[in-house]
């Protein structure tokens, strides 16, 4: 495919001022892709995920407006642009998108090949796309932001743990490292898939520090945070003096300085971070995925999906992100063809 020739889709288009309810929420319609870029992958995607960076954007997007939403897929490289070395038309590839470009709702997807990697081999498509972004979120938090490795000792607190962060970072923190993860998690439904997953200990969101500090006296090294609002005074008290934080929400009026007295560091991980800004290390994404698929095919971690719908519908999306919407879900919800 020469690069600059225009490439035209068929794509769900998320309308702005809509509701869920309402079925022009998301219209089907011919789209024209931004121009192939030197690195780029063309990718037939075959399954995307659900995600709250989806849910969000669309709630935010004004009326009259529009944009081709979802990050997480998995589908089949068609072509590949002239810079391209590690990709050939045929393989079966993995990805996480880059929020600043058209999203996976669609037929064709332009992708950056140094954030892209092969799918695990024991996945189909619809369990492959579940992971991805939120694989990379758990990814970059335990391993860049607490800078933890295999050998970390400690008790990692992961509030929202039956969610889709939570349930891939309780996997990778159990099978990678040796501290002790404490989920958070309020219905029986997800409270035993938290369990079940690996999670040492269960507490309850509402009196958040009693219910860590019961199962873990001495206080705890580590939090990962998609819910900081109202409680940052929580982990100020759970927390032992130089503990850490690591957040994924962006609630306003934020009030750290309850953290200071212990010093205790707070991190921002956005997984877009990388694409957005074409940083050196760019290629990292790429590299973690591609471990994270032998982990998969390994058989050391396993999928989070949990709902299928089958389908490249308006409705089958409005239905998927009402499921997300609800915060009730469990796991991944995946649309697949």
């Amino acid at each position: 495919m020469s690069q600059g020739k225009p490439i035209v889709t068929r794509a769900l288009v998320a309308q702005g001022g809509t509701t869920l309810d309402d079925p022009r929420a998301f219209v089907e319609q011919e789209h024209t892709l931004s121009p192939m870029r030197p690195r780029d992958l063309l990718v037939r995607v075959e399954a995307v995920s659900i995600n709250p960076v989806d849910t969000k954007t669309r709630n935010s997007l004004r009326a009259g407006s529009s944009r081709v939403l979802g990050w997480d897929a998995s589908g089949v490289v068609e072509a590949v642009g002239p810079e391209v070395q590690g990709f050939a038309p045929g393989d079966e590839v993995w990805y996480a998108g880059d929020i600043s470009r058209d999203g996976t709702n669609a037929e064709l997807h332009l992708v950056d090949e140094r954030i892209v990697a092969r799918k695990p081999s024991t996945l189909s498509h619809a369990d492959a796309a579940a992971l991805p972004l939120t694989a990379i979120t758990a990814w970059e938090t335990l391993f860049e932001r607490f800078a933890l490795s295999g050998r970390s000792a400690g008790t990692l607190v992961v509030l929202g743990g039956a969610g889709g962060v939570g349930s891939i970072m309780i996997q990778l923190a159990k099978k990678l490292t040796q501290v002790q993860v404490v989920a958070t998690a309020s219905r029986d439904e997800s409270r035993a898939w938290v369990l079940a997953l690996g999670a040492d200990h269960v507490v309850g969101h509402h009196d958040l520090a009693s219910g860590v500090l019961a199962v873990a006296p001495g206080g705890v090294e580590w939090v990962f945070s998609p819910h900081s609002r109202g409680n940052i005074p929580q982990f100020a008290t759970m927390l032992k003096p130089f503990g850490e934080v690591t957040a994924i929400d962006e609630p306003s009026g934020l009030d750290l300085l309850p953290l200071k007295s212990k010093s205790i560091a707070w991190h921002w991980e956005l997984m877009f971070t990388r694409a957005l800004y074409e940083t050196p290390d760019m290629h990292k994404q790429g590299d973690l995925l591609r471990q994270l698929a032998q982990l998969v095919d390994d058989h050391t971690v396993g999928t989070t999906a949990t709902t299928v719908l089958d389908g490249f519908a308006g409705d089958t999306l409005r239905e998927a992100h009402k499921l997300v919407d609800s915060g009730r879900s469990v796991g991944k919800v995946v649309v697949a063809r």
